[in-house]
């Protein structure tokens, strides 16, 4: 993005988990092609997503069981019952959920993973097979994928303790002494390859998705979050690029410091890294990280930039995030060698929050451009950055991300002085268009890309939220309505791209 500063752009800001299909969640099924055309047909170049991984307790997907690998979730049952690995009556017989829109997890996680092993079990005697297990037996040797064997027995080495942590299993499994490793992989060899055979078919149908977005001209903007979780294989598989002791405990753990939002701050509990190690090494796990995401993605998204600069770091064991130290990160020196290593790649900094100079300094000499939340501009008593005629080119412009409110349902929330605030700098005379006027404002602006949240261009309220942050259920569930998106509905996102001279093609 940062290199077209002269096309103006727009996209959509819309989960995979969030598409509606028939069996309780988004998937790479046809209704995410249907997706695809809507997109087109609107003048969008951009289709940001959330991180695609396997996701663990509390469903985020920023609290995944690999940074590597896809969540199993997201295949499309439809196509698997085409090539003839399942049958339509056994797909029925599950329950995914009832609702079309919000995901039940429990039932997903009870019913998918059992569906999907009835395809790995008769992969040898489909018509296709022989095509089929070429091309897997190839997916597990591409040295783009060895990450695949260590996700691959975690997953199975987690089943066989019952979803505990890795760090509650048996000492030579937990310390990867080889003996432990290789009786495991004997013992387990048929369940490791169902977990590959897993992310074979995840990585066949997104391939074949992002091509076919590709081809009609969208863009896949996706997220790297800048922690793995400590209950990851990244994690078990390699010790030696966090801070963990000699029994592999973390020492200190991520999270942010107590502000005007959270008066004992946010404890991620998510392990830190050695950086000292990653630059030894010239940062040869997050190149390999990186580059596997540009596989997936056009363009990545970098979550918590300002954590490069500098991160904070709370002691382990800590009840809440009041007695960390900031500690500097890797700085330029990181996203120098990606561009040595990579080249010039689309990235977007999400330097949201208090920013310190040093992190204002670190973005700029980047060059990547960074965030503006629209949401975040209405404060009657001050000024804000976040206003657009406050903006530079090289930004990329939301009404809100998934971590906000709906644009409706902020708008209603307001208080009364900066609601006030917000009807003037719109023109509103009342809050009947309060959405179509702050989408306006978005595309009006200098920002050289704007995206917008899908549930702000169906003007919902508050249930269609994505995430409230540092809270427990009732996130990532909100699903689309399958017919949601109309003809007048594309017409009129395509009308704005028009005239704010941000279409694509």
């Amino acid at each position: 993005m940062a290199k077209q500063k002269s096309k103006r752009r727009c996209g959509v800001l819309m989960p995979v988990f969030s598409l509606p299909s028939k069996y309780g969640i988004g998937t790479f099924s046809k209704e995410a092609y249907e997706f695809v055309d809507f997109l087109k047909d609107a003048g969008q170049s951009y289709w940001q997503i959330l991180p695609l991984g396997p996701t663990s307790y509390g469903d985020s997907p920023y609290q995944s069981f690999s940074t590597f690998a896809g969540n199993p979730y997201f295949i499309d049952i439809e196509a698997l019952i085409n090539d003839g690995l399942l049958t339509e009556a056994e797909a029925d017989k599950c329950d995914f959920g009832g609702s079309e829109e919000y995901i039940d997890y429990e039932k997903q996680y009870k019913s998918r993973l059992k569906l999907l092993k009835k395809a790995y079990d008769r992969r040898e005697e489909v018509a296709s097979s022989k095509k089929l297990m070429k091309e897997f037996e190839a997916f597990k040797k591409s040295k783009d994928n060895d990450w695949l064997a260590d996700y691959s027995l975690f997953m199975a080495l987690k089943n066989d303790n019952s979803g505990r942590a890795w760090n509650t299993w048996d000492e030579g499994i937990r310390l990867r002494k080889p003996a432990a490793l290789k009786a495991a992989r004997a013992k387990f060899a048929e369940e490791i390859d169902f977990y590959s055979f897993l992310q074979y078919l995840f990585s066949a149908q997104w391939t074949a998705l992002k091509s076919y977005a590709n081809e009609k001209g969208i863009r896949i903007v996706g997220d790297i979050p800048i922690y793995v979780a400590f209950d990851s294989a990244d994690t078990w598989a390699n010790p030696q690029l966090f801070l963990l002791d000699k029994k592999n405990t973390p020492i200190d753990v991520a999270g942010c410091p107590p502000d005007a939002f959270s008066a004992t701050g946010q404890l991620w509990g998510n392990p830190l890294y050695r950086w000292d190690y990653h630059k030894e090494t010239g940062y040869k796990w997050w190149m390999k990280r990186i580059a596997h995401c540009y596989k997936l993605y056009d363009v990545i998204r970098i979550d918590h930039f300002r954590g490069f600069d500098e991160y904070y770091a709370i002691p382990f064991g800590n009840p809440t995030a009041e007695n960390g130290e900031w500690r500097k990160g890797p700085g330029y020196d990181l996203f120098d060698t990606m561009k040595k290593e990579l080249g010039d790649k689309e990235v977007i900094a999400e330097d949201l929050g208090f920013l310190t100079p040093s992190v204002i300094k670190l973005v700029k000499k980047t060059g990547f451009p960074g965030m503006k939340i629209l949401q975040f501009a209405f404060d009657s008593r001050e000024e804000s950055d976040y206003l657009p005629h406050n903006y530079t080119p090289n930004c990329i412009v939301y009404t809100g991300t998934h971590d906000n409110e709906t644009t409706r349902g902020w708008f209603d929330q307001l208080p009364r002085n900066d609601k006030k605030f917000a009807k003037e700098y719109l023109g509103l005379k009342s809050g009947k268009d309060a959405v179509w006027a702050c989408i306006r404002a978005c595309f009006a602006s200098v920002s050289d890309t704007a995206i917008i949240p899908m549930q702000d261009y169906l003007e919902l309220p508050s249930y269609a939220r994505i995430n409230t942050p540092s809270t427990l259920g009732g996130n990532w569930v909100w699903r689309m309505k399958k017919d949601a998106l109309s003809k007048e509905l594309s017409s009129k996102m395509h009308d704005f791209a028009r005239i704010y001279g941000r279409l694509n093609g």
